[in-house]
């Protein structure tokens, strides 16, 4: 029962294979710079690493080049590709078509292209990697895993915007949320740490990454987040600007001669902990900076925990309280003084760290206080795995069918 991942960019292709009776990853790949010079693939199997460097005009051959390393008589890990039964495709923008994850058909596919002018950088090649896997694998049954699919159970009061009704009912202009299948594994997982049913709880999960999002889950379902129609909303990020008055960008425009295109362009490449720090995007860069005293790099950290902050106490009012609050992606994972500081001083939600337990990277582990009413939990996300189950369960059902 092994199936294969697939996560497809406009120029990149990132892969793995799980072997779901006992959900352990036997390769993971990323191939590189498609369709433009300095093509590579690098495969890793346990210690084993394989590099490739070869053109690879397009995802076709990418997917090919996958297929050979994965099968390779030395590095490979399956024979031939019959052994795989089904390829799990991640795809960002589902829209309000998908509310779960779905087999791929023509009108799956068709509906991937309809929803990308809301993700322009990420459906296409969402697409692209699906096409090639269909035309490498014609056989092999696919699924979609769609980002914004746990985002679906939010209510209108969540996912609408406060302008004329008449962009929603044509446009389709509403808050879709994204990192869903990390905000849905990262809370279910909570549950089970806990020891209590995810339908008796209300969850903060707090995506912290490049690119970070917020959602409340109420007993299992996602009530609000903090994304929007697209990934630019929400809190500071490492380039994206996150909330923002519209109006500002007006003025700034006008005052720079920009285009919208340009504007566009500012918020989400060069803003965020890049613009406010002018040093970097990366949070160990920034970090390092304000600790040896760069005043702009102070304000880039403040701004993003502050805003952290607010979201954990709208979503703690939303919910009417709070059981658990995750921590999650790289910088939640790894950056204990950033967990220790967005929850100073919330002691009157009944949140308290323990410093000593909070000294962790990238482990799974409880860092409350012993006296913390509200359970902190740092939770590595594993948005893979959820792909390989849904996959798995609805390739299942479909042949049950």
């Amino acid at each position: 029962m092994r199936i294969l991942i697939v996560n497809a960019g406009s120029s990149s292709l990132k892969y793995q294979l799980i072997d779901m009776r006992d959900e352990r990853t036997m390769a993971k790949g990323l191939i590189e710079r498609i369709g433009i010079p300095g093509s590579r693939l690098k495969q890793t199997v346990g210690e084993d690493k394989y590099l490739v460097e070869l053109p690879m005009k397009d995802h076709i051959e990418a997917s090919t080049q996958m297929i050979k390393a994965l099968t390779d008589p030395t590095h490979g890990v399956v024979r031939s590709m019959d052994e795989i039964v089904a390829v799990g495709h991640r795809v960002v923008h589902g829209g309000e078509h998908f509310t779960t994850s779905s087999l791929i058909d023509e009108g799956c596919m068709q509906a991937i292209e309809e929803n990308a002018p809301f993700a322009p950088l990420h459906n296409p090649a969402n697409l692209m990697g699906i096409k090639a896997c269909k035309t490498i694998m014609p056989n092999t049954p696919m699924v979609a895993v769609f980002d914004t699919s746990f985002h679906q159970t939010m209510p209108a009061k969540a996912f609408l915007y406060g302008l004329p009704f008449e962009y929603y009912k044509k446009l389709k202009v509403r808050r879709y949320g994204f990192h869903g299948t990390s905000h849905r594994y990262v809370s279910q997982r909570a549950a089970q740490m806990l020891g209590k049913k995810i339908e008796d709880l209300r969850i903060i999960t707090c995506h912290l990454g490049n690119g970070s999002s917020m959602s409340a889950v109420d007993g299992g379902k996602s009530v609000d987040t903090s994304m929007g129609m697209t990934p630019l909303e929400g809190v500071l990020m490492g380039t994206r600007s996150g909330n923002v008055d519209p109006a500002s960008l007006q003025f700034i425009m006008k005052h720079e001669g920009l285009d919208i295109d340009q504007m566009m362009d500012i918020l989400n490449k060069k803003s965020g902990l890049l613009g406010v720090s002018g040093l970097s995007s990366d949070m160990r860069d920034v970090e390092l900076a304000a600790e040896k005293g760069e005043q702009r790099a102070a304000i880039a950290l403040e701004l993003l925990n502050y805003g952290i902050r607010k979201y954990i106490g709208a979503y703690a009012a939303v919910m009417g309280g709070v059981d658990a609050i995750v921590f999650t992606a790289g910088i939640g994972e790894n950056a204990p003084e950033l967990r220790e500081q967005v929850l100073e001083n919330m002691e009157y939600m009944g949140v308290r760290v323990d410093r000593e337990k909070n000294k962790v990277r990238g482990k799974e582990t409880d860092v409350s206080a012993v006296d913390s009413k509200v359970r902190i939990l740092v939770i590595p996300t594993n948005e893979e795995l959820v792909i390989a189950r849904d996959t798995l369960e609805i390739v299942n059902a479909a042949k049950n069918a």
